[in-house]
């Protein structure tokens, strides 16, 4: 409940917002200021559509059907999307969304989803044939997305046109080998089911996309040479072909609240995050942006921190297996807490949604095995051990295990 109350406050902060500055833009033309609640790069899209979109419009234009057929035979991208179908498929019923890949040029060319979600998103032609750059429909995340080349999410009011009040999209740019900027994969919902993670799922599945252009060439991106692995799970380390990067904890600390915040921070949010209330000199923050920046070749945005280069990271690797219900692969894969010396607030945070995640699912799940592998972690925690032993049968020789640890963990 409570999180649905929180998107409710964000959306009407967001629709008060919209109402007090889009018909001043249409105006005077130029894009607000001083404004908490609305992102620098919403006000300025806002701004930019204005001069060709009306906030007003229904749906998006459409281009003709046989072109859009012809370029979706003629795309690089066809190719990897269909070897993927199934699982975007999967992904998009699963969670209420419908998925949507696009070319260069904002033009929607396939999508897939649940027939409820499809029929919807067709109602504002969220459709092979769509036209969703900034020039047709105004601020939205794949015009974002194109325009930057980073991963990008729109929520409710900050789309500029009205008919798009009620969804959430999250969208991350295709790179070719070559770095070039084929098209974008979208992920769209009705606003009520914006979820954090999502984003994490968009780009892993962009990853996979981009991974299977390669078709056997070294992938090369603009800005980076090769992906990044980050250990923060009960490890401390950060990887490129094998070898260690040469980060400070802080800047591991950082790298972790950007993988796991796909959206970027804010200056301000992102120091606090870290230091929380420590006074803390603005060039000592800034060193270690820097610092961690030109240990990734680039790779992090500058007005608001955010990653640009991919980095995969095993916490985000448990919270998609989470998202799907997957149990057994998020168990699997947590090998304990979050940067577990870290005292970082934000690290903190996460470090407890992290270990309350995977703890309820594992008293959510059926097979003991999941309680008797988390029981390994948590030998003080009686609750999961019981539940082992209600799920082991009498004559199963386990039981002595569990026995064992509930009786050490009352004590």
């Amino acid at each position: 409940m409570s999180q649905r109350s929180d998107l409710k406050r964000r959306r009407a902060t967001l629709e008060s917002e919209w109402s007090r500055w889009v018909p001043r833009l249409r105006s005077a033309g130029s894009k607000p200021s001083g404004v908490e609640a609305l992102r620098d790069e919403v006000a300025e899209s806002w701004a930019r559509s204005l001069s060709s979109v009306d906030p007003g419009r229904d749906s998006a234009p459409v281009t003709d059907g046989g072109m859009v057929h012809h370029r979706w035979t003629a795309s690089p991208l066809r190719r990897p999307v269909n070897d993927l179908a199934d699982e975007l498929h999967s992904i998009a019923v699963d969670a209420g969304f419908v998925t949507a890949v696009t070319d260069e040029s904002g033009t929607i060319l396939w999508t897939c989803g649940g027939p409820t979600m499809r029929r919807r998103a067709e109602r504002v032609n969220f459709a092979p044939g769509g036209r969703w750059d900034e020039q047709a429909m105004g601020t939205n995340a794949l015009s974002l997305a194109l325009r930057t080349g980073r991963p990008s999410s729109v929520f409710s009011a900050e789309h500029l046109v009205t008919a798009l009040h009620g969804w959430v999209c999250y969208c991350a740019p295709i790179h070719a080998p070559d770095g070039r900027v084929l098209g974008v994969l979208d992920m769209s919902t009705t606003w009520d089911r914006s979820h954090p993670l999502a984003m994490s799922t968009v780009r892993s599945l962009v990853s996979t996309i981009e991974a299977r252009l390669g078709t056997g060439l070294p992938r090369q991106t603009r800005g980076t040479e090769s992906q990044v692995r980050l250990n923060c799970l009960g490890a401390e380390q950060a990887v490129r072909e094998g070898r260690p990067l040469p980060l400070r904890p802080r800047q591991l600390e950082i790298l972790t609240l950007l993988a796991l915040e796909p959206d970027g921070f804010s200056p301000e949010r992102l120091r606090e995050a870290l230091y929380g209330g420590r006074v803390v000199t603005t060039s000592t923050f800034k060193a270690e942006i820097s610092h961690l920046r030109r240990a990734l070749g680039g790779g992090i945005a500058t007005r608001r921190y955010a990653l640009t280069t991919p980095v995969s990271c095993d916490a985000t690797d448990v919270l998609r297996a989470l998202e799907r219900g997957d149990g057994e692969t998020a168990l699997r894969l947590y090998r304990g807490p979050l940067l577990p010396r870290s005292e970082a607030p934000g690290i903190e945070e996460w470090r407890t949604h992290l270990e309350v995640a995977v703890r309820e699912a594992v008293l959510a799940s059926t097979h003991p095995e999941h309680a008797l592998r988390y029981g390994e972690r948590a030998p003080y925690d009686a609750e999961v051990h019981e539940h082992a032993l209600r799920l082991l049968g009498q004559g199963d020789t386990r039981r002595a295990i569990a026995a064992g640890r509930l009786t050490t963990a009352l004590r």
